[in-house]
């Protein structure tokens, strides 16, 4: 009898064992970031993010995309349990009152670019610092850009995925393509169906790095409609950008100013009408990034208006700036405005906030991507060389509500249709994310229309020492943000630390994909295809 139970006691015993070390290797990996003192707030160092935290927001105006309400929300465990007027709950839970007050689904910002290498340096934010910047601005999600490693897809998402082990709020990838082959195509296929990646982007610009020709775009559009994922461009003609470029140096213009010369409106509007062409070739869905002027707008108003299934995504930077500041004799001010698209002249700004409001685009961005003064600094002698940039991922929440909300352009649903719900159903994550309603995640924010923000560099918790709304005053802020059912800013006050992030797998086949079937079907059919003919006897 004893003999017989000594093995399974031998069992048990390394069962505990390999439950012990895998229980450490967990902590230990969030334990790191603790010792080394990367994180805000001392509370959340060594607390694990699974722990349960039951929250009641009483009292205030509770806004969804399509409708809000004066009700109470409680959370438990993370998710949303509940939303309806005067919750009763008992000691243990922790109240936030929010009388007169907004409460919001969290912003999600479709468009970063952390820890990202370009132009030969990094980008500053890495996964920590951008996502905590993002926290103090009521963001509480985000996508970034997944860039392939010599062409490998498998090796891009690896090393994403180790940059993203900083994270402390959740984020996805979406994934550039850089060149095409059987292997890019196989690893697209893995993409979304084993990593939770369901957009991919093309870019038509950069010449000499990233930038991809039409015979690229279309066998990668043909792949993305295949998979169900969203083609995405960055629309900007690249060969006559870099022959502006040309331009320019022998004109003797080397400063920041020659970023915006070199690639005018038009460069951006070409690119956009052929991306959107071609897209309508293959009849798959196409998403613009980063749409900075009239003349791409345009195009994708007039694209929209003909039944055509394409997404337009300003970012904040292009709604609220003009081109002005790359003129200002100081190099760094100028430097610090240099990203492509480039900011445009003023008019452009106006127009796109304009088709924000009617429809015309369909959510704000950031392009989220900065360098610090020293970085910029590189291309001191040929703006050529000056990484391509700007912050955002904090202020996104805070200029959207000033600039649109406040002067009346938008109502307060639409606001929450532009910053996260219309993102979250773009990309396949709507309810779960973008909605304030029972079962979906305890992401939230609570918004005081009444209370005023600044925006500095001295303030701000980018690692940038500059920033493009430097002295930017407003009113509607950000109070409190709830991330995954945690309360991470509250009173001017982060509490996030390194590893508490998660990854959010997103599904292929979104909203964008239905009566795709159907269309390619009507085309087939109005073929009239091939014809049967009779060859003449003799």
């Amino acid at each position: 009898m004893a003999s017989s139970s000594s093995p399974q006691r031998l069992l048990h015993l390394l069962s505990l064992i390999l439950l012990l070390l895998f229980a450490f290797c967990s902590i230990s990996e969030s334990s790191q970031f603790c010792d080394a003192g990367i994180g805000y707030g001392e509370s959340t160092c060594g607390v694990s993010s699974s722990s349960s935290t039951k929250l009641l927001i009483k009292g205030g105006t509770v806004v969804n995309a399509h409708e809000m309400e004066v009700a109470d929300v409680y959370v438990e465990d993370g998710i949303i349990v509940a939303v309806r007027p005067n919750i009763k709950v008992g000691d243990d839970v922790t109240v936030l009152d929010a009388t007169g007050k907004f409460v919001m689904p969290g912003g999600i910002d479709p468009h970063t670019h952390l820890d990202f290498e370009f132009m030969g340096t990094q980008t500053i934010d890495d996964f920590f610092s951008g996502q905590a910047a993002a926290l103090a601005g009521g963001t509480t999600m985000h996508i970034d850009f997944a860039i392939p490693v010599n062409g490998s897809l498998l090796s891009g998402l690896e090393a994403y995925e180790k940059k993203s082990k900083k994270s402390c709020m959740d984020y996805g990838f979406h994934m550039a393509i850089t060149k095409w082959d059987e292997v890019v195509s196989k690893e697209m296929e893995i993409m979304v169906n084993e990593k939770g990646i369901n957009s991919f982007k093309f870019f038509m610009h950069y010449k000499g790095s990233l930038m991809i020709n039409d015979e690229l775009l279309l066998q990668g559009f043909k792949k993305c409609k295949s998979l169900g994922a969203l083609a995405m461009v960055h629309a900007e003609n690249g060969d006559a950008a870099y022959e502006g470029q040309r331009r320019m140096i022998e004109l003797g213009i080397t400063g920041p100013e020659g970023n915006a010369l070199s690639s005018p409106p038009v460069l951006e509007g070409e690119a956009t009408a052929r991306a959107i062409k071609l897209a309508g070739f293959i009849n798959t869905p196409l998403y613009v990034v980063h749409v900075m002027s009239i003349d791409a707008m345009e195009e994708i108003s007039k694209a929209r208006k003909s039944g055509q299934k394409v997404i337009g995504e300003p970012v904040v930077s292009g709604l609220v700036l003009n081109d002005s500041w790359l003129w200002d004799p100081d190099f760094i001010t100028a430097a610090k405005y240099v990203m492509s698209p480039p900011i445009r002249a003023a008019g452009h700004g106006k127009a796109l906030q304009a088709a924000l409001s009617m429809g015309t685009l369909q959510l704000v961005g950031t392009d989220h991507c900065p360098f610090n003064s020293t970085q910029k600094a590189l291309g001191i002698d040929d703006f050529r060389k000056i990484p391509n940039g700007v912050n955002g991922i904090e202020e996104r929440m805070h200029l959207v509500w000033d600039t649109m909300v406040e002067s009346g352009q938008i109502s307060v649903t639409d606001y929450v249709r532009v910053t996260s719900t219309e993102c979250a159903r773009i990309f396949n994550i709507y309810p779960r994310k973008g909605a304030i309603r029972a079962g979906s995640d305890a992401d939230i924010i609570i918004l005081n229309p009444n209370s005023s923000f600044e925006i500095s560099a001295k303030s701000h918790h980018s690692r940038s020492d500059t920033n493009v709304f430097e002295g930017w005053r407003g009113k509607g802020k950000v109070e409190v943000t709830i991330s995954g059912g945690r309360v991470v800013w509250l009173n001017d006050e982060l509490k996030v630390f390194p590893g508490s992030g998660k990854y959010v797998e997103m599904r292929p086949f979104s909203y964008l994909f239905n009566g795709i079937d159907k269309a390619d079907a009507k085309y087939l059919s109005s073929l009239k295809a091939p014809v049967k003919r009779f060859r003449a006897t003799t």
